[in-house]
């Protein structure tokens, strides 16, 4: 059980102060140059318009924080330059507890192994700024796993009872149903997803593996793991990530990896050994993140004992999935270690390309820059986009899910990146577009048609822009895309353009300032508009 981390991190440690890029063989460390508004409470989160939510510990009562600090890239896509904001404080304080965006673009969480929020969840619609309460999850959640399924509800882990059990969310009808129980324990686990869209881990303590299979709705026996995860005495483990090789690729706290190779279907897979971590270091509870460039950034620290369940300091490393080898790499605060327990700190993937780094009671966030070039192999592929009467685009293509989820961390945080991200270029400024209702939350789709809607910030003026679609951090090639801003033809917001539309329309025909019958924003109401209503008669897709 990890201590909730309250403090100020010493100034000579974190200070920016005239600090410059700190550069190894590997990639570049550069700090935010802009401080939050608050300390780090450890969870990140990527909206889909291309923001980043920071939890931190403002907020609340108990010191434990229900605010979210709001990173927002510059006018030229730099997240390092970004601007800081804050959003509306969730209904209850929270540390270490299960989150997932959700395929509509709203944001999960559920759970707190310490705050108000045990047996609580919330939604966060990021639209109108505000939270929602869930339905109890059938069960106290605490640092409990969660996953998405493929028709987009939560995957629950329930930290209660025989801690196997299970629930899932239904986020269109704000429900809760019983799910089915694990074979083995599933507190402290790391759940990862394979491309068939089954959900595995390793049991608690145990060298048994299982999986979920979406068809079956149940939980199966796997492969033996040829090594131990978990140390012995805060029964802990690390990530999991899935590698540009197909293979699934585990950190345990004792220093042991371990490579799990799929079979693609329900038969069980293998289970190799993978290179240890060096140093006597193992990942109690640590973070990880398979790159752009599909190498595996991870944090470790010396193997736990009896009497340290989290020791200091912790290192930084990079893993090559093509050599099973791990790198040693600069501590982003310079030197090569950072004194402090490797559950402290956070990582998330960006859009650009680079990782996200956050530090648990520190306002100092920092990013990180792989050397190499983006993998070729996790390229979305852009085949078109359309525009519907009722204000919005869709996006088809293939891959727009990525090869893996993005960063891992186990049982505390979720921070899953894998989904589209739509970012606009005109010369040296950049946009970002907000992607909603996905078609997929997989991984490794291959050829499977992925699509998503998208709609353009009011910000955004009318112009020619070289459009890409992100995940993971790996984007497309680029394409046209021609913006002219309209307003929508469902002028009373039912869904469908039809006879009452044309009426509201007509109702405001003539000069007009400002007004929804002005779809083609003239301010003039006129036959151009009425087209439009015309044009796009019929439901909203």
């Amino acid at each position: 059980m990890k201590l909730p981390i309250q403090h100020f991190v010493t100034a000579c440690m974190l200070t920016v102060a005239g600090m410059t890029a700190q550069s190894n063989a590997v990639g570049t460390w550069i700090p935010v140059t802009a401080t939050a508004p608050g300390q780090s409470g450890g969870g990140l989160i990527l909206l889909s318009d291309g923001s980043v939510l920071c939890k931190s510990y403002s907020g609340g009562t108990d010191g434990l924080g229900n605010i979210w600090n709001k990173l927002t890239p510059d006018i030229h896509g730099s997240y390092a330059n970004g601007t800081w904001s804050s959003i509306a404080p969730m209904i209850d304080t929270r540390l270490y507890f299960s989150s997932q965006l959700l395929m509509d673009g709203r944001l999960y969480v559920a759970g707190g192994e310490y705050g108000t929020g045990l047996a609580k969840g919330e939604v966060y619609n990021p639209l109108t700024n505000t939270w929602t309460a869930t339905p109890s999850p059938l069960g106290n959640v605490s640092d409990g796993n969660s996953e998405l399924m493929p028709d987009g509800r939560v995957m629950q882990a329930l930290v209660a009872g025989t801690l196997k059990g299970t629930s899932i969310y239904n986020p269109k009808t704000n429900t809760y149903v019983a799910g089915p129980t694990c074979k083995g324990i599933h507190n402290e686990s790391a759940w990862m997803k394979l491309p068939d869209n089954s959900i595995l881990f390793v049991d608690r303590l145990a060298t048994a593996s299982e999986r979920y299979i979406p068809l079956r709705n149940a939980w199966y026996v796997d492969g033996v793991v040829p090594v131990a995860l978990y140390d012995a005495y805060g029964y802990e483990t690390g990530g999991a990530v899935l590698l540009p090789n197909g293979k699934a690729f585990f950190i345990g706290s004792t220093g042991k990896t371990a490579l799990y190779t799929p079979t693609g279907t329900e038969t069980k897979g293998t289970w190799a050994a993978g290179a240890v971590v060096p140093g006597s270091n193992g990942a109690p509870d640590a973070p990880m993140a398979m790159m752009s460039d599909g190498k595996v950034l991870h944090l470790a620290s010396p193997i736990p004992t009896s009497a340290n369940h989290f020791p200091t300091p912790t290192t930084f490393y990079e893993y090559d999935y093509l050599t099973n080898t791990h790198t040693q790499i600069s501590a982003p605060t310079g030197g090569t270690s950072i004194n402090d327990s490797c559950y402290v700190f956070t990582l998330l993937d960006l859009p650009d390309g680079n990782v996200l780094f956050a530090y648990q009671g520190s306002s100092q966030y920092y990013i990180y820059r792989p050397s190499g070039a983006p993998l070729a192999a996790g390229k979305p592929v852009i085949s078109y986009y359309s525009q519907d009467g009722c204000g919005k685009y869709t996006l088809t293509g293939t891959k727009f899910n990525g090869i893996s989820e993005g960063a891992s961390y186990g049982d505390d945080w979720q921070m899953n990146t894998n989904y589209p991200i739509i970012r606009l270029s005109s010369g040296t400024n950049v946009y970002y577009a907000r992607t909603y209702n996905w078609n997929s939350c997989g991984v490794s789709t291959g050829n499977m048609v992925t699509t998503t809607n998208f709609t353009i910030p009011a910000s955004v003026p009318a112009g020619t822009y070289s459009m890409v679609v992100t995940a993971n951090g790996i984007a497309s090639d680029a394409i046209s895309f021609d913006y002219t801003p309209t307003r929508s033809a469902d002028l009373d917001g039912d869904n469908v353009v039809d006879s009452s539309d044309m009426s509201l329309a007509l109702l405001d025909f003539g000069p007009c300032t400002n007004c929804s019958a002005d779809i083609d924003m003239d301010n003039m109401v006129d036959s151009s508009d009425l087209s439009l209503v015309l044009l796009n008669e019929g439901a909203c897709q």
